[in-house]
């Protein structure tokens, strides 16, 4: 018949030193449980060698408790009549309970944990898959020690154990080999919880949690068939009864406990619970969306504000657009006024300046005199009163007879028979007017009045000339005063000088002519005083050929 064969030995001696195969098991699987547990724990944010420090003390708690759970769960095996309690210390010989070696472990990793300052949820969670691998090579060290075997089998891989060893049946050839199932139980377990913590993305603990859920199942069914002394409770086996509660808080455990897995910041002793983490972040959210809603409101509202200021501010400057605008027509307007009405007040001063000039021929006379008045400019004239004084004073020359013309006098001491340079000087007289202001309708009427040389009481051709000339004037001095007046510019003072010495020389002329009967000098003075302009050169010429020759 077909079977696994057991080992001939458990133990090789290194000279004083055993080497137990047991011990082997276990330590190898520490190791491999160190080593796993550390990729992960590391995968997950930890920080090196953290699981090693871990596992210290993990490892020292196991051993006790799982020794501590099967001398309790077994104590007639080392406490009674005929048995030695020292055997109980004897670890290297077999039994630790795996409960045990969890539960104490578990409290030695929570102690190691708080003095490497991290959390035990997550660092169990990375050591579970470890510890199931632990678990299962360890189990090859019952093999070594032909112990923990099943009930006896005829299957092919059935377990040949030596007679005489505890829990053998006389005549049974092989065994279940349970440790040999529940190593492969283990290793499935391990596959499960890594592949399912990868998936899902475990945390929080709820790996280890599937870990012992998935363990006691097996462990359960395993226990039926192992046939070694043991307590039972109701006609099951202790262990069973034990994987039956601790599957059921596990269980509760992976239901009850929630959230994602711990981030790498979350791995430390004092790091805030992600609930917290996510109560202070939606408070930062909500205290940040309340701010932004203020200042959108306070936005709104200034915006509100901002716009009637701003169709104000609009409205006004159309407004004063509209009033710059009106104001330049206005200014238009009123200058185009301003120009025709000085350009209507220039002719019609034109027309007065040449009435005047009709109606008062001895302005002419006085502006000559104030010309040739020494040391002053021809621009401004004697008062009166000095030229009437001064006329006065001078010795009057011997009037030619009326039916005899003369000559009229010389101008600036030049004789009558130099026309040509009296022409020229009277030119430069009116010319120095002009320059001094001097209105240039009058300057030019002036000498079409004057020019024509009279004679006292000679009925000459000039007269009949004067006669039509004064009956325009007259005419449109009428129409003048007939028509409304609008203001004129006023006269500026030098004209107001001359007109008022113009005046008083008039005045002055006609007492002495009246006095004296010498109406024809005043009529050759005034002759001389009024140069003809450049244009009246050939008639002046002419009129003093005339008086010359007659």
């Amino acid at each position: 018949m077909a079977y696994i064969p057991s080992p001939s030995q458990g133990v090789w001696h290194l000279g004083p030193l055993p080497l137990r195969a047991y011990a082997l098991c276990i330590i190898a699987g520490i190791v491999v449980a160190v080593w796993l547990g550390e990729r992960r724990y590391v995968a997950r944010g930890g920080q090196p060698g953290q699981v090693m420090d871990v596992a210290v003390w993990a490892v020292i708690f196991g051993l006790i408790g799982g020794r501590l759970y099967h001398v309790l769960t077994d104590p007639e095996l080392y406490f009674g009549s005929g048995k030695d309690p020292v055997e109980a210390l004897k670890v290297w010989k077999g039994g630790l309970g795996i409960w045990g070696a969890i539960s104490l472990g578990a409290l030695g990793a929570w102690i190691g944990c708080r003095r490497a300052g991290i959390k035990l949820a997550p660092y169990a969670d990375a050591v579970a898959p470890g510890i199931v691998l632990a678990q299962a090579i360890g189990r090859w060290g019952n093999y070594f020690n032909q112990e923990l075997f099943g009930k006896p089998t005829t299957l092919t891989w059935g377990l040949k154990i030596d007679p005489g060893r505890d829990g053998t049946v006389p005549g049974a050839a092989a065994y279940h080999p349970t440790f040999l199932y529940e190593s492969l139980w283990d290793v499935g377990v391990a596959i499960l919880v890594i592949y399912a913590d990868r998936i899902f993305k475990l945390g929080r603990g709820r790996a280890f949690a599937l870990y012992v859920m998935a363990y006691t199942v097996g462990r359960f069914w395993i226990e039926a068939l192992r046939v070694d002394h043991a307590n039972k409770i109701a006609g099951l086996r202790l262990n069973n009864w034990t994987s039956i509660i601790i599957f059921l808080g596990a269980l509760a455990f992976f239901l009850l406990r929630r959230g994602p897995r711990e981030t790498p910041e979350e791995l430390a002793l004092h790091a805030e619970p992600p609930e917290a983490e996510d109560a202070e972040g939606k408070a930062e959210d909500a205290e940040a969306e309340d701010a932004e809603a203020e200042e959108e409101t306070e936005e709104a509202d200034r915006a509100g504000d901002a716009e009637p200021a701003k169709a104000a501010t609009a409205k006004a400057d159309a407004d004063a657009d509209a009033a710059d605008k009106a104001s330049a027509d206005e200014a238009s307007d009123a200058e185009a006024e301003q120009d025709a009405e000085e350009t209507k007040a220039a002719d019609e001063a034109e027309v007065a300046g040449a009435a005047r000039a009709a109606e008062e021929p001895s302005e002419p006379k006085a502006a000559v005199e104030s010309a040739e008045e020494p040391g002053t400019s021809p621009a401004t004239p004697l008062p009166a009163t000095r030229r009437a004084a001064r006329k006065k004073a001078a010795p009057r020359k011997a009037t030619p007879a009326a039916s005899e013309p003369t000559a009229p006098e010389p101008v600036g001491g030049m004789a009558a028979d130099e026309p040509e340079a009296a022409g020229l000087v009277a030119a430069g007289l009116v010319a120095a007017g002009l320059a001094d202001g001097a209105e240039p309708a009058e300057a030019a009427e002036t000498p079409k009045a004057a020019a024509q040389p009279e004679a006292a009481g000679e009925p000459s051709e000039p007269e009949a000339a004067e006669e039509p000339a004064t009956a325009s004037a007259t005419r449109r001095t009428a129409r003048k005063k007939a028509a409304p007046r609008k203001a004129t510019p006023a006269a500026s003072e030098p004209e107001r000088v001359d007109r008022a010495t113009a005046e008083a020389a008039a005045a002055d002329d006609s007492s002495d002519a009246a006095g004296s009967g010498e109406s024809a000098g005043s009529a050759d003075d005034t002759a001389m005083a009024s140069p003809p302009p450049r244009r009246g050169l050939g008639r002046f010429r002419r009129g003093a050929g005339a008086s010359g020759s007659g």
